[in-house]
């Protein structure tokens, strides 16, 4: 297996499985309506401000894949629209799982020379396998956090 398909499949399967944490990004949100999504806990970020946080840095990479400049801001990566529905929560989901799927075809199909160059040709952001490996840490890394809300999220709903 080559690192195109190796990067693929381990960005693939943090967010729909196979992955050896057992745990993935469909499999946690299924079933989160947008009430639990848009729920407060504390100071923390909300399910959703995570997920879209989530989308905007694969967003910001896939334009990258498509010869395209950066354009965004880390700051700009957790300020979303308001949810106000179920409707834009699934509309919203489906916007960042065809995203998943397309980052994941654009992943695969990388030429191995590419992995050592220079990232949107800027030595600012490193290579193309530090910005795809940073991609998949960043996923699990607020896949836990998801994972730990909706417990909680949850725990209070049957509380009440």
């Amino acid at each position: 297996m080559n690192l195109s398909s190796a990067l693929g499949k381990h960005f693939k399967d943090v967010n729909t499985g196979g992955n050896w944490t057992a745990v993935n990004l469909t499999e946690v949100l299924s079933g989160i309506t947008w009430q639990q999504a848009t729920q407060k806990v504390g100071s923390l970020n909300t399910i959703y401000t995570l997920v879209f946080h989530i989308n905007y840095y694969v967003e910001l990479q896939l334009r990258v894949l498509h010869g395209k400049p950066i354009t965004g801001s880390d700051k700009k990566s957790f300020e979303h629209p308001q949810l106000t529905s179920q409707k834009q929560w699934e509309d919203f989901l489906t916007t960042v799982f065809g995203n998943i799927s397309a980052m994941t075809k654009k992943i695969e199909t990388l030429k191995e020379k590419q992995w050592g160059e220079n990232f949107a040709n800027s030595e600012k952001y490193g290579s193309y396998y530090r910005n795809i490996q940073g991609l998949i840490e960043h996923h699990h890394y607020h896949l836990g956090q998801i994972v730990l809300l909706k417990k909680l999220i949850n725990n209070k709903f049957k509380e009440d």
